[in-house]
């Protein structure tokens, strides 16, 4: 990419796509074009088409995607399997009808088996059960990576597909009813120490490991593989295996450790009591980033620091929302 470069950032107002606006305004990129859900919706592949024909973007960062927890994927699943095919059936093919130059689709590390080897590089696809709580939103991810295979495949693209871990950071969903496990509990807690409550119940047994990674940290990772070279950037692209690249901290915690973290970082003194009622999910999924490693990537932001970061983008509106609910 060129710093002039038309850039479209598919869902620049959520966690990733913002996360990636803001590292490609740091890497000196100036010509954007945004589309919020309300001017396009990427469901309709009519207007989708349209768009695309009309602004020609040269580079895709598609981020857009409905996403959410386990709970939300366990009340929703025709919503998320449908909504997330739709959005990358259209994107996927209009820039390859329109001659995109690259595109990068962000999926999720739980495309991969529920009980992979750990831990999980890119070849354990498809060579194993899917966790149950979040199958539809997986099987959608997966034919994301497949179609872009198959576009670069019969039409010459060059389409990449990038699978982050767990990811967390500014901009964020902190609603206990479809957010993720780190924001979920950042709530919990923070609520708790505000209203002088001396315990936070915490969905599972706290036994499942998780790996996280500050969106900014991550947001780098996608600028750098649409920054490199053609003839590096081809060496991911292959007829033979999905172009998939897998993008992780390094190492993981239980979710035990993670929410005793965040009590640390939050001021918070109470206990924590475990609801093993509720499920798990995926008892590990640690990624092996070695092969966006040995391309000079590297994470930058440890997980403490990251908690506190996110914690402190995310005060403001939680004070909101709970001095309007105690008025």
């Amino acid at each position: 990419m060129k710093k002039d470069s038309r850039i479209y950032v598919a869902g620049h107002l959520g966690l990733a796509g913002s996360a990636l606006v803001r590292s490609l305004e740091r890497h000196g990129f100036n010509n954007f074009v945004f589309r919020s859900q309300a001017e396009l919706d990427l469901r309709n592949t009519a207007a989708t088409n349209a768009f695309f024909a009309a602004e020609r973007p040269e580079y895709v960062f598609l981020a857009a995607a409905k996403v959410g927890g386990i709970q939300a994927n366990n009340t929703y699943p025709a919503d998320f399997i449908r909504d997330n095919l739709q959005i990358q059936t259209n994107v996927i093919d209009a820039a390859g009808r329109n001659g995109v130059k690259r595109l990068l689709f962000l999926g999720s590390s739980c495309i991969y088996p529920r009980d992979c080897p750990q831990p999980i590089r890119e070849e354990y696809l498809l060579t194993g059960p899917l966790e149950a709580t979040n199958r539809p939103y997986a099987l959608a991810k997966i034919a994301g990576i497949e179609m872009c295979w198959s576009y670069n495949r019969q039409y010459g693209t060059r389409f990449l597909a990038a699978m982050p871990t767990n990811m967390y950071g500014p901009g964020d969903n902190y609603d206990l009813e479809t957010s993720h496990v780190l924001t979920a509990l950042i709530r919990k807690i923070y609520e708790a120490k505000r209203a002088g409550r001396s315990k936070v119940v915490v969905w599972g047994t706290g036994k499942p490991l998780r790996e996280f990674l500050f969106s900014n940290d991550f947001a780098d990772a996608c600028v750098h593989l649409m920054t490199l070279d053609d003839q590096t950037y081809g060496t991911l692209l292959s007829e033979s295996f999905p172009p998939l690249i897998n993008v992780g901290y390094g190492n993981d915690v239980t979710i035990r450790e993670l929410a005793e973290t965040i009590c640390k970082v939050l001021g918070f003194t109470g206990s924590l009591v475990f609801d093993a009622s509720k499920p798990d999910g995926t008892p590990r999924k640690l990624m092996d980033s070695s092969r966006l490693r040995a391309l000079g990537w590297q994470p930058k932001i440890d997980l403490e620091t990251g908690i506190r970061l996110a914690f402190e983008a995310a005060k403001p509106i939680l004070d909101r929302n709970m001095d309007a609910t105690e008025q």
